[in-house]
């Protein structure tokens, strides 16, 4: 499994066409065969900071992501919006899942 974690600063007056264009690349990725999941998020202190959590099947899912047509214009849109290059977290998790998290139990 592929976790990919990107924070990017998009410029205040690009605001608006930053959530269109990410709204029309959510729905495209998340039709990828290989894709497990993809969600987006506003950092809640910063309306113009964005977060997205990709999460691929494995390597050959994620290749082929970046060489789909909606990836391929999607970069270049992006680099209009941005203020600054994006951060990225690229984890390769070899097979692993998600599992039970330790420190929290539900109680009735």
């Amino acid at each position: 499994m592929i976790l990919i974690v990107l924070k990017a600063q998009i410029r205040p007056e690009k605001r608006a066409e930053w959530l269109e264009g990410i709204e029309r690349y959510t729905a495209n990725v998340r039709s990828e065969p290989g894709n497990v999941s993809f969600d987006y998020y506003q950092n809640g202190g910063d309306e113009n900071e964005f977060v997205m959590v990709e999460v691929f099947a494995d390597s050959a899912a994620g290749d082929a992501h970046v060489a789909t047509a909606h990836a391929q214009e999607f970069f270049p849109f992006m680099s209009t919006v941005v203020a600054k290059k994006p951060e990225i977290n690229y984890q390769n998790l070899d097979g692993a899942a998600w599992s039970e998290m330790a420190e929290v139990t539900p109680v009735d």
